[in-house]
């Protein structure tokens, strides 16, 4: 009997499908109390010890008149990238592909 028992509670844990815990209201949306940034450069973690990081925010200008619309795009990038003195090359990819994106979305 007890044998039997086993062979089953081993089955359900070998057919069950692991739900991640989120905190989700009713309605669906995200009310995590605190979500973690990532680096837009290398998808690291921004850790509370990370003092180097920093985030810009790189405004949004219409293509056609050349004027800022109002709206801006934040990019974190981490203390690891700037200590490697590679932050200045990897906001300038992360512009122009969101640049090349917003582009080819616009077509």
């Amino acid at each position: 009997h007890l044998a039997f028992l086993h062979r089953v509670s081993y089955f359900f844990l070998l057919n069950t499908t692991p739900v991640p815990p989120t905190m989700q209201n009713e309605v669906g949306e995200n009310v995590d109390l605190y979500v973690p940034r990532k680096c837009s450069w290398t998808n690291r973690l921004l850790t509370s010890n990370d003092h180097g990081s920093v985030q810009i925010n790189v405004g949004n200008v219409d293509p056609v008149t050349g004027l800022f619309t109002g709206e801006s795009t934040p990019y974190a990038i981490c203390g690891y990238v700037r200590n490697k003195s590679e932050a200045d090359e990897a906001l300038t990819a992360l512009v122009k592909a969101n640049d090349a994106k917003a582009a080819a979305g616009a077509q």
